[in-house]
């Protein structure tokens, strides 16, 4: 068991009190901190720095890539050919995210093959895929968390934008409503993605006086249009003429309260909007947008990977058992844990799962967390600690007061 450090990400989006407050440093931030991220992506690996009386500080990834039989374990480094196969995050949203979806393993292979034959550099705004990986991810929320993801039924859609009732998407709804598939959720995006800027910044507009007119009625709203209205309206306020405004009208608007859940598969369109989470994902920077951002948008290979079936919300509510709660996936690289110690069971004793590597962060309290040789640590709000395959029979008990900590290990 080692300490970690971890670094954090300063993106505009971010919070200058969430990550901040959470590591115990001044409150505001200078800058708006978006992620703090836990694990051993080569982008910004973590560092193991001992028990605070070992002066040192290595890097997780080289440690990985020099011993992977012993940190990760022989099935791990086995099958994740000696890396680590997630990536543990706090994500700290005060602005939306950019519209976006990850590709498929196989998407991604190919892509990231075919980028390196074309000789685009991985630094480059124009790069599509970062590694060959697939990028499935699960955020549980800390706080009252936004987001949009997946395609909503189509009809549920159609009723919605007759509701806003706008001469401009007129003709947009019936193609829609011809169509209420996946292919006619396809034929839209796919118009909507590729307006030229002229006719969007004509559209926008309109629905944005559509969105208006819908938030000044009065009536029922039992099918939480004006919902998607005011998100659709702080969208077009940031990205003017986006049309990421537009596929906002297409997506499932979901609100989670703290424990909760929501797993993003392979191609899955979504935002997040506001709001504070663990974010626990497969080890890859794979990301290809589709609006709300300056950057780089791959019409052709976004289309590719998108997946336009509609669905409810995969919001996973966990399984509890005591002190601890699992959130099960379909995804191998990695599986989420949560501890509560309320003050109910202050003091109870918390069996870990063995095998593999592990990533322990604490969010609130603190805890003693004992390892089988008799090691032993405490943990204290906003510290992480590595837990090598080697760590078993790992026991963790809350100090006093009621605690929170979230485990990350392979899915496996």
């Amino acid at each position: 068991m080692e300490f970690l450090d971890n670094p954090v990400r300063r993106y505009a989006w971010g919070s200058r009190t969430v990550i901040a407050g959470l590591q115990g440093r001044p409150v505001p931030s200078p800058h708006p901190e978006a992620e703090l991220w836990l694990g051993a992506h080569p982008g910004d690996p973590s560092y193991l720095v001992g028990d605070g009386q070992e002066q040192r500080r290595l890097s997780l990834l080289d440690e990985l890539t020099g011993d992977p039989e012993t940190r990760l374990g022989s099935r791990c480094a086995g099958r994740w050919s000696g890396r680590l196969p997630f990536l543990l995050k706090v994500l700290a949203a005060d602005e939306p995210l950019s519209l976006q979806a990850h590709p498929s393993a196989e998407l991604a292979e190919a892509g990231y093959a075919r980028e390196n034959d074309a000789g685009i550099a991985l630094d480059d705004a124009r790069r599509n895929y970062k590694d060959p990986n697939h990028k499935p991810e699960l955020v549980c929320a800390l706080t009252e968390f936004h987001a949009l993801t997946g395609f909503r039924e189509p009809a549920a859609t159609v009723a919605l934008l007759r509701e806003l009732a706008v001469p401009e998407l007129a003709g947009h709804v019936e193609l829609l409503a011809g169509q209420p598939d996946e292919r006619g959720l396809r034929a839209l995006f796919s118009t909507w993605i590729t307006l030229p800027q002229q006719v969007l910044d004509r559209l926008v507009p309109a629905v944005q006086e559509g969105c208006v007119r819908l938030l000044r009625r009065a009536d029922p709203d039992p099918a939480g249009h004006r919902d998607v209205a005011r998100t659709v309206l702080e969208l077009s306020e940031r990205y003017p003429g986006d049309a990421g405004v537009l596929a906002a009208l297409l997506l499932n608007r979901v609100t989670l309260a703290p424990g909760e859940a929501l797993y993003q598969g392979d191609g899955v369109l979504h935002a997040y909007l506001s709001g504070a989470c663990i974010e626990l994902m497969a080890n890859s920077d794979n990301v290809l947008r589709g609006g709300l951002t300056p950057k780089h948008v791959d019409v052709p290979e976004l289309l590719r990977l998108l997946d336009f079936g509609s669905c409810r919300p995969p919001i996973v509510h966990g399984i509890t058992d005591g002190a601890l709660t699992r959130y099960d996936t379909v995804a191998e690289e990695f599986r989420l844990w949560r501890l509560d110690w309320a003050e109910a069971n202050v003091g109870d004793v918390v069996s870990l799962p063995d095998g593999g590597p592990r990533i322990l962060l604490c969010t609130s309290g603190a805890a003693k967390v004992s390892a089988g040789s008799g090691r032993s640590l405490t943990l204290r709000r906003g510290e992480s600690l590595w837990l090598d395959a080697t760590d078993c029979e790992v026991k963790a008990a809350s100090l006093d007061e009621p605690a929170q900590l979230f485990l990350a290990t392979d899915g496996l």
